[in-house]
């Protein structure tokens, strides 16, 4: 009998596939559905970034190479520079990648032996790559008001890998410099590598503008992710970058030819011109800025509660009391074609939220609001 990879076949179903499932079960039935579950950025990547890409396609298709072409790196530590005031060596200390989603699953394959630690909730991928590396996962809870994790919790002397995400996914939560100050102090006293997953840097709403990993006083020992899905609306692009540590980006650049990762020189050279531009990145954060104030006050309406932080593109949001829990709150609102996502699918420390995703056009937020000040669902 075939047998499949073990890790494959113990796997729960990836839980947005779920989503996708009870969504496309709706339409079916004529039901006009608002998603707000899938973190799917759907607003028009800019104009000059498709035309960039155009220009770069050439008559002749060469392989790229998994180093990154030297202007992107040299774009993408230029962009570091300005917006994080951290000076890097683009030969040494960037690589691209293909987005962030790669780069996270893999990178328990680069590091040494050890277990990993990950945040919960939080976005699944690092625990997944982590289980086919055949690492031990540590779990550390987030918990309100901060929803930072507890770094004297931590079993240093067991791990390889420590996973951070500010702007948290899902609970919009950041984190300030003496966190990573302090957090990179104790990953280099123990020898563990200190990764953060900074994908939604560029989205807040209140306060300054979060900060970076990269930003610690040494970053031996750190990496930080960035990716232009959400900051420049290019998620099908998948582009970013992964920075820090040349020790690191070195030990990445030895890895990455083996899996055939690099990303397609039209889309770095697209990827040039995104970087090299924050125009278009603060009309991104006006929209979703503008959506946000149509949708939440009708969800506090609702009787959800704001838990979580003012960055990302997503709310976090308590239930209101008397539900059984975030997925039967979840399918009522599905029952008014609304989909958003229960805080269950995020692991047993996200019950009792649910996460909603300001994804939809800035009409439909509005269209959901409608919808929301109409609803009276009992508890379930």
């Amino acid at each position: 009998m075939l047998e499949l990879n073990p890790v494959l076949t113990g796997l729960r179903t990836y839980p947005f596939v779920r989503l996708g499932e009870a969504r496309r079960r709706l339409e079916a039935e004529g039901v006009d559905v608002i998603d707000f579950g899938i973190g799917e950025p759907r607003e028009e990547t800019p104009p000059f970034i498709r035309q960039a890409l155009v220009d770069a396609i050439e008559p002749l298709s060469a392989y790229p190479l998994a180093e990154g072409l030297p202007e992107l790196r040299e774009a993408a530590a230029r962009w570091v520079g300005t917006r994080f005031g951290v000076a890097l060596d683009p030969a040494t200390e960037v690589v691209p990648t293909l987005g962030a989603k790669e780069a996270i699953f893999s990178l328990a394959q680069v590091v040494g032996p050890g277990k990993v630690a990950l945040t919960v909730p939080g976005y699944p991928v690092a625990e997944r790559g982590a289980l086919f590396a055949h690492r031990e996962v540590v779990e550390l809870p987030l918990r309100a008001p901060d929803f930072l994790p507890d770094l004297d919790a931590v079993p240093w002397d067991e791990l390889a890998l420590l996973w951070l995400n500010y702007p948290n996914n899902p609970t919009a939560a950041t984190a300030p410099p003496e966190f990573y100050a302090r957090a990179a102090a104790l990953a280099l006293a123990h020898d563990v590598v200190l990764a953060s997953d900074e994908a939604y840097s560029e989205l807040w709403f209140e306060g300054e503008a979060p900060a970076s990993a990269l930003q610690v006083p040494d970053r031996a020992n750190v990496l930080a992710l960035h990716t232009l899905s959400k900051r420049s609306s290019m998620p099908g692009y998948r582009s970013g970058f992964v920075a820090g540590d040349a020790r690191l980006v070195a030990g990445l650049k030895s890895f990455r030819p083996n899996v055939g990762v690099a990303p397609q020189t039209f889309v770095q050279r697209a990827a040039v011109a995104a970087w090299s531009d924050e125009q278009h990145v603060e009309d991104v954060r006006r929209v979703y800025r503008a959506k946000r104030e149509a949708l939440l006050p009708a969800l506090l309406e609702a009787g959800l509660r704001p838990a979580g932080g003012h960055a990302s593109f997503f709310l976090w949001l308590a239930i209101p009391d008397g539900w059984s829990g975030s997925e039967a709150f979840a399918m009522a609102l599905l029952d008014e074609g609304m989909v958003v996502a229960p805080g269950a699918y995020f692991g047993p420390a996200g019950e009792g939220y649910v996460r909603v995703a300001l994804v939809p056009t800035l009409a439909r937020c509005r269209e959901a609001a409608e919808r929301l000040s109409r609803w009276r669902a009992a508890p379930r």
